[in-house]
């Protein structure tokens, strides 16, 4: 093995994996309708927890060529990853290019008829996605007039986003990633097999169950797609926290009662312990994959302003790789020196995060993207002064929820203050890529 082409081929592979969990997320959520984005981003996961068993699974398989020794052990899944790299490259043609983007760079009917394909056909299906198409051209022209902050420099430190809070909402994103790695996945996911041999299983055996896991974990990825949009985030976080710290607690204590026993010559109640652990690490991907698999990548998608979502999305991206590079560097010290006490770390981290979310992750289940404006107008960071806010800018709004839906953004970004403009663009279209623009006047 070369290690510097390994090293330079890892870091080209680095590059072209962090673009696609910047733009995938966004892609998905620009071409879905508000009341799916939820169960297009848990579909998501489960193809991509499909990906990583696939990937074990045929390491796990090639571990036997040879008795391990042979090379094609990582050629041969190194070369693998080109197969869908090559098949996404060839299907990629045919997906709908983002209807935003479109109309951002001047491609205004390709925009409109792409939402008429998306959307539908018929008279009812035209009339939203003139509707829809309406929302995007007036954040489009938004975004013109506001595009000297639209940087990353000026999202992280809040640089004329005035009311909208922007750098508020970079903070959130990014530990919310962070946390999604110390809560233990990262951990359990690259050892595993050490976890399972702590608690006592030869590592043949720590192996397969290992698999057997990641099986599991694609599997609970599916609970997320019907439920994500029913109970909201928060609660979907709160349940996820709340399950994978007591998992990952009784995890690291079966361990430790596993090792106990082993070194008294129990070898029954080693087992025992042993595949008690292995259950409760089982029970915490499971809920992992139910939960906390697709928030953290949901949200940013979800709070930041339309003209900068996608760079939110790739601040998301960043706290996602400090977290992941952090605990990556950090798991086998920790490993190392702490064994199963590894697992209360994990533990205590789940606990942490409730009342994380608790105080500072507002709701925006059932909310468009347009009332994020609102419910981050708030000066506090708190939820509690959030969602006051956001329900006396209601109350003294009537007519706030409907404008909204339409896709006026809410917020005034210099003087933090409710926008009543009655200007808007009309769409008429005779059919679905020939149509023009009329500009109606104050009501």
């Amino acid at each position: 093995m070369n290690h510097n082409w390994m090293i330079c081929a890892r870091a080209v592979n680095g590059i072209g994996t962090g673009i696609l969990n910047a733009i995938v997320p966004v892609w998905a959520t620009e071409t879905a309708e508000h009341t799916s984005r939820g169960q297009f981003i848990a579909i998501e996961f489960t193809l991509n927890i499909f990906g990583v068993v696939v990937a074990y699974w045929l390491e796990f398989g090639l571990s036997y060529v040879d008795g391990g020794q042979s090379a094609i052990r990582w050629r041969f899944p190194v070369a693998f990853q080109v197969i869908p790299l090559l098949v996404l490259f060839g299907i990629v043609w045919f997906f709908p290019e983002s209807p935003r983007w479109l109309a951002k760079v001047g491609r205004d009917k390709e925009a409109r008829y792409i939402l008429g394909r998306l959307r539908g056909e018929d008279a009812v299906c035209a009339a939203k996605a003139d509707a829809e198409y309406n929302d995007i051209r007036n954040i489009v022209i938004h975004e013109r007039k506001t595009a000297n902050r639209n940087s990353y420099w000026s999202m992280l430190f809040g640089i004329g986003s005035g009311k909208l809070h922007t750098a508020r909402r970079v903070q959130l994103v990014i530990w919310l990633q962070i946390m999604q790695e110390w809560i233990g996945i990262a951990g359990v996911t690259i050892y595993a097999p050490t976890i399972f041999r702590i608690a006592g299983f030869s590592s043949e055996k720590s192996q397969w169950i290992s698999g057997l896991n990641n099986i599991f974990y694609m599997f609970s990825t599916l609970i997320c797609v019907f439920t994500l949009d029913r109970i909201g985030r928060r609660n979907t976080l709160y349940w996820g926290s709340v399950g994978q710290g007591i998992a990952m607690f009784l995890a690291g204590g079966m361990s430790r009662l596993g090792l106990n026993a082993s070194a008294g010559g129990d070898v029954s109640a080693a087992g025992a312990y042993g595949a008690a652990a292995a259950a409760f690490v089982f029970i915490f991907t499971s809920v992992f994959g139910a939960t906390w698999l697709t928030v953290p990548w949901l949200y940013p998608a979800e709070i930041f302003p339309l003209e900068v979502r996608a760079k939110g999305n790739a601040w998301g991206v960043v706290g996602r790789s400090i977290g992941n590079g952090w605990l990556t560097l950090l798991c086998p010290v920790m490993f190392n020196a702490l064994s199963e006490k590894t697992l209360y770390i994990f533990a205590a981290c789940n606990v942490i995060t409730i009342p994380m979310v608790w105080a500072l992750y507002p709701e925006t289940n059932q909310r468009t993207l347009e009332e994020m404006d609102l419910v981050f107008a708030a000066d506090s960071p708190w939820v509690w002064a959030a969602e006051k806010e956001f329900a006396r800018l209601k109350a003294e709004n009537p007519d706030l929820v409907s404008a909204a839906s339409r896709g006026n953004s809410m917020v005034d970004p210099e003087l933090g203050v409710v926008k009543r403009t009655e200007s808007d663009v009309e769409v008429k279209t005779e059919d679905a890529k020939e149509f023009y623009y009329t500009k109606k006047g104050p009501g």
